[in-house]
């Protein structure tokens, strides 16, 4: 599966220490090439009430999220954004 970032979530990225970028980069690595088996896991749970379908959240660490969605005619999964749990389902 491709990755791609949507410029928000490379900006979300660089408000992280590099030691967490590291963590958050290989976990959506880790996430790209596992995903139907992290979908069955609490790790990784569709939104609802979202604008597009099939938009993710995927759990990378007890206060970090990555929000993602799934580009069909390609494969793609698209991170749109990253950040701690708190602040990441605002705009």
């Amino acid at each position: 599966m491709k990755i791609k970032y949507s410029e928000k979530s490379v900006k979300d990225l660089k408000k992280f220490t590099q030691p967490d970028r590291t963590l958050i980069v290989k976990k959506i690595h880790y996430l790209s090439d596992n995903f139907e088996a992290l979908k069955k896991s609490k790790k990784v749970t569709q939104l609802k009430g979202c604008e597009f379908d099939k938009q993710y959240r995927f759990v990378v660490a007890k206060k970090i999220r990555v929000l993602f969605r799934i580009v069909d005619d390609e494969i793609i999964l698209l991170v749109l954004r990253v950040g701690q749990r708190k602040s990441i389902y605002g705009n």
